[in-house]
């Protein structure tokens, strides 16, 4: 089985996988539904896991001494001073990742009913002569 080499494009490409799952995490907490917060929770629960092993082999590889630049970090990173980074890695601790409460979507009024902009009426229409056929 062939063993990845441990250089500085393979840090490069694990701190690009790393900004990648945070991205995806954050459209998660965002943008997805679910039907339930356990399933939510879940979902989070295991993109942070994926994230966590990427992060602890990009931190272990920088620990080793593979040169990176600064600029190549994910986002999440940069934040960190870099003695904290290399100082202790078995101590990693896992980022939590802060659930806020979804709101509701609201339907805001159209702003061109009654105008001649206004589309739902004719939607309407056309919905009810498309179900009759």
């Amino acid at each position: 089985m062939p063993v990845l080499a441990q250089d500085r494009y393979q840090l490069k490409t694990l701190h690009e996988e790393i900004d990648l799952f945070d991205r995806k995490l954050a459209h998660l907490l965002r943008f997805e539904e679910f039907p339930s917060d356990a399933d939510r929770d879940a979902a989070v629960k295991r993109m942070t896991a994926k994230r966590e092993l990427l992060a602890r082999a990009a931190r272990q590889m920088a620990h080793d001494g593979i040169a990176f630049n600064a600029s190549e970090l994910p986002r999440s990173f940069r934040g960190e001073p870099e003695t904290a980074a290399t100082d202790n890695i078995a101590a990693v601790a896992t980022d939590e990742v802060a659930v806020t409460p979804r709101k509701k979507r609201t339907v805001a009024p159209s702003p061109y009913a009654g105008t001649s902009l206004d589309f739902q009426k004719g939607l309407q229409e056309y919905k009810k002569k498309k179900s009759k056929a």
